[in-house]
């Protein structure tokens, strides 16, 4: 399941990049003594006392600005908010309250989530300075200085307590999200594996501005099911209301657990269609691509054939796909869908056992050698799954300059070829003895 949700939000200025790079352990956003710095949303995923969590960096809000900068950087913390599950409220304890800081805590309040109240840029804690922050109605301040990295353990404890808490209601559902162009069928395809009219369904592009989450139940199985708006290409995103409805599209790829990429046949699959199943791919999720309006392509006995066969030429990058062909409009084919999701997930989260696997890489290599280097050939110590979603494998070798990319490959395809995990991505990690 998707990792839960941490986002760090505030008026410009107050510390927010330095501590989020702190926590993610390398440095992503630039950090400057300017506000207006980081206007995009950064993620890093992290983990503390065994709670692993995905944290979002975001932009400096300013609440009544009318600036067209500022107006952006508020609507891209605004989704951050809306799907996090736990929030850092940053201030700073060297220049004081602001009314800045009195708009966003309002703001913030309004959004029901939890929030930790954390107060930056404290070398030295005085209980003086961190007082007035009480007046916030927020709760019990932390006083951090994320440059010297004081304080950030305390403000990590509070915030995977909210996991531990329960108050974060548990959600044991298979989360499904559909993506793709607009006008491929997304919500036509929604509403047939629901059994009725959730979404408003039109022929026009667009009709589906934000991702919207619907829970069903299907042979005893709980799911929620993600509708999403099409996702255009950046130059085709013409109004704001588009432009952060294909932000929500991402957001629900990021915590879904399988993802159904939607295609239209008549189309075929076209460059934007590859980004997008390509970031699906990167983000290490199962997928399906559903091959929609099926119904409309005149066939052959040699058709799907045919398509399959440019499918495995466009994506090469991820030649481990599934694909199914349907009709969202007439229902053809679409009751195979839920089968599928449940197969690509069980692929997604298997496990081998540590001695097979170590056997299997043993075999392969000692059959197989890796070529030389100026004299230097890989040699592979040790192999083992260490997680799943997506099923990440880890190589203790002698050097890992000598793991070529094409005999990396390799050993995934005889990985794949062993073992089903046709519709997920893999990882294999190289690691030399003795690093973690």
């Amino acid at each position: 399941m998707a990792n839960p949700l941490i986002a760090i939000v505030g008026r410009p200025n107050v510390g927010k990049s330095t501590f989020f790079n702190k926590v993610a352990g390398r440095k992503i956003s630039i950090t400057e003594d300017r506000p207006g710095v980081t206007r995009d949303r950064l993620y890093a995923d992290g983990e503390w006392r065994g709670k692993s969590f995905t944290i979002v960096d975001t932009g400096g809000i300013e609440m009544r600005s009318e600036d067209t900068m500022w107006r952006e950087i508020k609507k891209q913390a605004e989704v951050a908010i809306e799907t996090a599950q736990v929030i850092l409220f940053f201030v700073d304890g060297r220049e004081g309250l602001t009314t800045s800081d009195y708009d966003v805590a309002d703001m913030l309040r309004r959004s029901k989530k939890p929030v930790i109240l954390v107060v930056n840029k404290i070398d030295e804690y005085s209980e003086d300075k961190i007082f007035e922050f009480y007046s916030l109605g927020l709760g019990e301040p932390y006083p951090v200085s994320s440059e010297h990295s004081t304080g950030i353990g305390d403000v990590l404890d509070e915030a995977v307590s909210w996991f531990e808490k329960g108050a974060l209601t548990e959600d044991d559902s298979l989360k499904i999200a559909v993506v793709g162009k607009p006008n491929a069928g997304k919500s036509s395809l929604v509403n047939k594996l629901l059994g009725f009219e959730r979404s408003i369904v039109t022929n026009i592009a667009g009709t589906t501005r934000d991702a919207i989450d619907t829970k069903f139940a299907y042979n005893g199985k709980n799911y929620t099911i993600i509708d999403t708006a099409g996702i255009r290409k950046k130059s085709k995103v013409e109004d704001d209301v588009e432009y952060y409805s294909v932000m929500r599209a991402f957001d629900a790829v990021r915590r879904a657990d399988v993802c159904l990429l939607v295609v239209d046949s008549t189309e075929g699959l076209t460059e934007q269609d590859t980004k997008i199943i390509g970031y699906v791919h990167e983000q290490g999720k199962p997928s399906l691509i559903v091959m929609n309006k099926w119904d409309l392509i005149e066939k052959d006995t040699n058709t799907i054939n045919k398509f399959e066969d440019k499918l495995k030429e466009d994506l090469k990058f991820m030649d481990y796909f599934k694909s199914v062909y349907i009709s969202a409009k007439t229902g053809q084919r679409t009751e195979k869908i839920m089968t599928l999701i449940d197969e690509v997930y069980a692929h997604s989260v298997l496990r081998i056992a540590t001695g097979v696997f170590n056997d299997l890489i043993s075999d392969t290599v000692r059959r197989n050698e890796p070529p030389s280097y100026n004299g230097r050939r890989l040699k592979v110590y040790y192999s083992s799954q260490v997680s799943v979603a997506p099923p990440t494998f880890v190589l203790k070798v002698n050097s890992a300059d000598l793991m070529h990319f094409s005999y990396e490959r390799f050993l995934e395809n005889v990985i794949r070829k062993n073992f089903d995990f046709s519709g997920t991505p893999i990882k294999i990690l190289v690691r030399e003895n003795g690093e973690q």
